[in-house]
C-alpha cells in the first residue's frame, strides 16, 4: 500500500510541470472573471460605484468534493450537502461578475491540506485548482506548513496571488535569517479608498503541530508589531480602510480585537477554528469575522465608501449550496484529471457505519471515539490518545440504507497526516497535570493562550472538569478503565508519534517512561479495526464531560453573543 502510494505520488511530481499543467486544465477563459456591465447584485438591487465587496473563503483542507456538512438547529444535527470546489467556483463568479472591479477574493489559509489528494502530492495537485479561481489575496494557515518550510515556500509561491504574514520569520543560518518570509501587507486601490491588509497566522504553530513541520520557520504573536502596520498603512501610505487577515482561532481572534493594539483597523477576517461568524462579533476596537471551512461556505461583506472610509457594511455568510449553483466544468474536469492515479485506491470500501461520523464537538466526538477505539484494540494499552483535530467534514448516515460505507478517501479525511503509533509509560499524577495543561490550551481565559483545536480524544478514561476555573483546578476527577485515578500508579499509553518531538514526548505529554514506536501506521490500525468490527456505531459516551458546559458544546469562544450554527 505505502510503496504504492508513494510511486503514485512520484509519478505525479515528475510528470506535472504546473505552468503546462494549469494551462491545460484551465482555458484562459474558465481561469479569468469575466467582466460584464451589468452592476445587478445577486439580490436583484443595483451595485454602485462608492462600493466594494470582499468574498472570502478559509480553511477548505483540500476538501475537493460536495459533502455532507453538519448544522446545529433546535438542539440536534442536522446533515445538508454543501462545498465541491466546482460548485464553489460557480458561486463566487456568480457574486464577482456582479462588480468584477470592485470585488476582491481571498483566503484565510489551511488550503492546502486536509485530504488524500493535497497528502499524495504534497499540495502540488491544488495549486492549479487554486489558480483558476483567481483569488487576489491568501494567507498560509497552520497546516501550510505540514509538508515542511521547503515545499510551504513552492506550493504558496506557485499561487497567483498576493500572500501576507506579518509573523513568520525565516529562523535559519542563511542570509535571510531573521526576515518576515512574505511581505506583512497588501494594499488596493478599490472604489475610492485605500484599503490595507495585514495578515497574521497562529504563533502557537510549533506547539500545535509536530515540531520538524515549521523547523527553519519563527512565528511572533500579531501584538508584537501590529500596531506598527496599522500606522504604516494609515499615515505613511494613506488608506482609510484596514483589514487584519487571520488564521489564529477565533478566541484569539476575538481577544486580538478587544487588544488596542488594533485600534485604526476595521475589521478581522479570521480563520483556523472553523466557526461560522453570521454577525459580525463587536470587539472594543474592531469587528470579527470567520466563515466556516471545507468549501462549505462564503463569507461576503459589502463595504459602502464615503470620504475614502467604511459608512455602513453588509455582511453575509452564504451557504455553499449545489441546488443553487451547477458545478463548474472546467474545475470538474480538472478535478477528475487529478484524481485517475488515485481513484480505485480512494474509493475502496474499508468499513460501514450505522452513525453519523462526526467532529465538531469540541469536548469528545464520534469520529475520534472510532480513532481512539481503534488504537485501543491494536495495542491493549490503558489509555490511547488523539489530539484535538477539527478538520474533516462529518459523514452522515443515508436513512434509505442499513450501512454507510467509509472510503479510504474518507480515513485520509480524518487523518491527513500518516503518523506511526507510539507508547510509553505515565504516572497518575502526570496525567492529571497533562489534562491541566491541555484543558488551559483549550480553554485558557487569556485567548492568546489558546490552541486552535479542541480537547484531547480518548479511550479508556473518563474526565470530568470545569471549563471556567483557574490554570491547574480544572480537573474534578479521572477515571481510567472505570476505575479512579491513582496518583502513583502506572499507566500504558499509545498516541501517535509527532515528529521533532523528544522521544520521551507523547502527545504533548513530557518524560514518558519506556517510549516506543510500535512499527504500525494509524491508517492500518483502523483499516483492521473496520474490517473486523463493521458496521460501527460511534456515539457520544460522556468520556470527556463540564460540570459548566454540555457534551454538545461547539465553540471554544465564551462571553459573546456568538453561536455556532
Amino acid at each position: 500500500m505505502a510503496s504504492e502510494k508513494n510511486k503514485s505520488r512520484r509519478s505525479f511530481l515528475k510528470n506535472t510541470a504546473l505552468a503546462s499543467f494549469a494551462t491545460g486544465l484551465f482555458p484562459a477563459s474558465s481561469i479569468h472573471a469575466k467582466e460584464s456591465s451589468s452592476r445587478q447584485t445577486t439580490n436583484g438591487t443595483t451595485a454602485t460605484g462608492d462600493q466594494f465587496t470582499i468574498l472570502y473563503t478559509s480553511d477548505i483542507h483540500a476538501q475537493l468534493h460536495t459533502h455532507d456538512e453538519f448544522f446545529w438547529e433546535n438542539g440536534k444535527a442536522v446533515y445538508r450537502k454543501r462545498g465541491g470546489l466546482a460548485v464553489l467556483k460557480t458561486m463566487i463568479e456568480a457574486h464577482r461578475k456582479v462588480d468584477p472591479a470592485h470585488t476582491v477574493l481571498l483566503d484565510g489559509g489551511d488550503y492546502f491540506h486536509g485530504s488524500a489528494i493535497a497528502s499524495l502530492t504534497e499540495g502540488e495537485a491544488l495549486i492549479p485548482l487554486l489558480n483558476a479561481f483567481n483569488y487576489d489575496l491568501i494567507l498560509p494557515g497552520n497546516w501550510e506548513v505540514v509538508y515542511k518550510k521547503k515545499k510551504m515556500l513552492y506550493d504558496m509561491g506557485h499561487s497567483n496571488a498576493a500572500k501576507i504574514c506579518a509573523n513568520m520569520w525565516h529562523d535559519t543560518k542563511d542570509a535571510d535569517n531573521g526576515e518576515l518570509i512574505y511581505p506583512p501587507y497588501w494594499i488596493k486601490y478599490i472604489a475610492g479608498a485605500k484599503v490595507g491588509f495585514i495578515g497574521y497566522t497562529d504563533h502557537l504553530i510549533p506547539k500545535r503541530q509536530s515540531p520538524a513541520y515549521s523547523e527553519g520557520i519563527r512565528f511572533t504573536h500579531a501584538d508584537q508589531n501590529v500596531a506598527k502596520y496599522i500606522k504604516l498603512l494609515k499615515e505613511v501610505e494613506g488608506c482609510g480602510i484596514i483589514f487584519i487577515v487571520t488564521h489564529m482561532g477565533l478566541a484569539q481572534q476575538v481577544g486580538l480585537a478587544n487588544n488596542p493594539v488594533v485600534q485604526g483597523a476595521d475589521f478581522i477576517l479570521g480563520a483556523d477554528t472553523h466557526e461560522r461568524v453570521r454577525v459580525p462579533i463587536e470587539g472594543k476596537y474592531c469587528k470579527v469575522v470567520e466563515c466556516g471551512a471545507f468549501g462549505s461556505f462564503l463569507g461576503k461583506l459589502v463595504i459602502k465608501v464615503k470620504d475614502g472610509k467604511i459608512s455602513s457594511y453588509q455582511y453575509d455568510l452564504l451557504d455553499v449550496d449545489p441546488k443553487k449553483y451547477p458545478p463548474d466544468p472546467a474545475i470538474t474536469a480538472a478535478i477528475q484529471k487529478i484524481e485517475t492515479p488515485y481513484k480505485k485506491d480512494l474509493s475502496a470500501v474499508i468499513g460501514t457505519t450505522t452513525t453519523p461520523l462526526v467532529r465538531y464537538f469540541v469536548l469528545e466526538t464520534p469520529m475520534d471515539n472510532l480513532i481512539t477505539d481503534a488504537i485501543r484494540w491494536k495495542f491493549k494499552p490503558d489509555i490511547a490518545l488523539s489530539n484535538g483535530f477539527r478538520f474533516c467534514q462529518p459523514l452522515a448516515v443515508d436513512s434509505n440504507k442499513e450501512k454507510t460505507p467509509i472510503t479510504r478517501e474518507f480515513l485520509w479525511n480524518m487523518l491527513p497526516v500518516d503518523s506511526e503509533a507510539k507508547t510509553g509509560w505515565i504516572s497518575g499524577k502526570q496525567l492529571w497535570d497533562w489534562l491541566e495543561k491541555e484543558l488551559h490550551n483549550a480553554f485558557a481565559k487569556d485567548p492568546s493562550k489558546r490552541f486552535g483545536g479542541w480537547f484531547v480524544r480518548f479511550s479508556g478514561m473518563e474526565v470530568n472538569f470545569t471549563i471556567g476555573n483557574e490554570l491547574g483546578k480544572r480537573v474534578n476527577w479521572v477515571k481510567v478503565n472505570g476505575n479512579p485515578l491513582q496518583l502513583d500508579k502506572q499507566y500504558s499509553v499509545v498516541a501517535c508519534e509527532r515528529e521533532g518531538d523528544p522521544d520521551d514526548t507523547l502527545c504533548r505529554i513530557e518524560k514518558v517512561q519506556q517510549p516506543k514506536k510500535l512499527g504500525a501506521n494509524l491508517h492500518q490500525v483502523i483499516e483492521e479495526y473496520l474490517a473486523i468490527h463493521s458496521p460501527i456505531a460511534p456515539r457520544l459516551e460522556n468520556r470527556a464531560t463540564a460540570t459548566d458546559q454540555p457534551a454538545t458544546l461547539l465553540t471554544q469562544l465564551q462571553g459573546t453573543t456568538y453561536e455556532f450554527r
